[in-house]
């Protein structure tokens, strides 16, 4: 199982991750939703991303991006665009003008939402699930889409804590994405990251 930590916004955290013994396979950063207390700005985005990702992938969270903010970030070294509220139609000609890997984000209240994925199949590098909160920590049962059988990478997201058992999300997902579930007072928390890594490097030695 792999790991996603999203929502980084200082540079101390970020060569903590890039440069941990098992470092997260994915890092997010909130580029264009300034609702979000993780939440990016431009000039700081840039100098964030001369960090060297060493064995990670940096993530652009989009949420309905506009061709402005597209332009501003299409020579940053972001490996993938996860991508909230577009159309296919949308995502297709992202695709064709900026040729990024897409992880497409499909938010959850019940089961009429899961199935929403299959309009973005064609499109998707990733699919993640996760809850309506955006901004806020919210959560979804994940059981709804324990049977669901994609030929994708699958995320996980929507609260998801280090006290949970994350072993039980194998059967679920390929990779949990953590953000709010990090933080202590609204800060990234180095301890709660590290245990964190740990529970995954542990869930993978083991299987």
């Amino acid at each position: 199982m792999k790991s996603k930590i999203c929502g980084i916004s200082d540079s101390k955290t970020l060569k903590y991750l890039t440069e941990h013994p098992n470092p997260p396979q994915y890092i997010g950063f909130i580029v264009n939703y300034p609702k979000s207390k993780r939440f990016v700005e431009q000039n700081k985005l840039k100098e964030l991303l001369k960090i060297n990702k060493n064995n990670s992938k940096y993530v652009a969270v989009l949420v309905r991006p506009d061709e402005n903010i597209l332009e501003e970030i299409k020579d940053l070294s972001f490996d993938y665009y996860q991508i909230y509220d577009c159309t296919p139609v949308e995502i297709k000609s992202i695709i064709e003008k900026y040729n990024k890997k897409i992880i497409i984000a499909i938010t959850v209240k019940n089961q009429n939402d899961i199935i929403k994925y299959m309009e973005f199949n064609d499109f998707a590098d990733i699919v993640l699930f996760d809850s309506k909160g955006y901004e806020k920590s919210m959560s979804f049962d994940h059981q709804l889409i324990k049977n669901l059988k994609i030929n994708k990478k699958l995320m996980l997201a929507g609260n998801i804590q280090i006290e949970d058992n994350l072993e039980n999300f194998q059967e679920i997902a390929d990779i949990i994405d953590i953000s709010g579930g990090l933080e202590t007072s609204g800060l990234k928390d180095i301890s709660k990251i590290d245990i964190f890594l740990e529970k995954i490097n542990q869930i993978n030695n083991e299987t």
